[in-house]
Order: structure tokens, then C-alpha cells, then sequence
């Protein structure tokens, strides 16, 4: 069972930035493609960036295109989610994952079999 922890998030003003860490396994850092997911209340889980194992591959939610950023750092084997322009609807939530699927599957959360703890992140207009 892999243990992922996270860190960063909190509050920010609209048009403002925060950063997300995802400390991960050496092995699971590896072997398996990451991704950020979010949760805010009255919505369903949203895919919001993912990255291949290799880091050869980046994907994002049309939502967040241009304005978010992830990437592995492998010398303390972290997956990093920076987050830019900020807006009220970013506030939800946030999670990191891992899972050994195909590339195709990144977005799908139902696919992933680690979980960091949860981040919040709160942006105010």
C-alpha cells in the first residue's frame, strides 16, 4: 500500500497562486502515471492534471489549461501541481493519485489505487 502526502494549498484571492506537493514512494514514483483530482461540495470528483511516469506526458481539464502546471521533481520524488490565475471555482478539494494504467486512463479516477489525503484549496473573489 503506497502512502501518498500531500502539501501546500490554503487561501488565496482571485487572480492569485498556490502550489500542491504529492510526496510519493520511490517505487510508485516510477512505475505509475499521476494525477490531480478535485472535489468541491455539490459536484462530482474532477480530473485536473496528470503526468506519465516517465514525465514525458502531461494532460489537463480544459479548465484549467494555461493557468495550471504539474510536474515530477525526481529528486525527492514529489509530483507537483502549480496553480495559476486562480478563480472562485478553483476552491474545492484537492488529490493526488496514482495509477498503473494506460496513458488513456489518466482522467479517470476510478483507475487509481493510491490516494494522497486531501488538500484544501480557497479562493476568494
Amino acid at each position: 500500500q503506497a502512502r501518498l502526502v500531500q502539501s501546500g494549498g490554503g487561501l488565496v484571492r482571485s487572480g492569485g497562486s498556490l502550489s500542491l506537493s504529492c510526496t510519493v514512494p520511490r517505487r510508485t514514483f516510477s512505475t505509475h502515471h499521476m494525477g490531480w483530482f478535485r472535489l468541491a461540495p455539490g459536484k462530482e470528483r474532477e480530473f485536473v492534471a496528470g503526468i506519465s511516469s516517465s514525465g514525458g506526458n502531461s494532460y489537463y481539464a480544459d479548465s484549467v489549461k494555461g493557468r495550471f502546471t504539474i510536474s515530477k521533481t525526481t529528486s525527492n520524488y514529489t509530483v507537483n501541481l502549480q496553480m495559476n490565475s486562480l478563480m472562485p471555482e478553483d476552491t474545492a478539494v484537492y488529490y493526488c493519485g496514482a495509477t498503473i494504467t494506460n496513458l488513456v486512463s489518466i482522467p479517470n479516477w476510478k483507475t487509481y489505487a493510491y490516494w494522497g489525503q486531501g488538500t484544501q484549496v480557497t479562493v476568494s473573489s
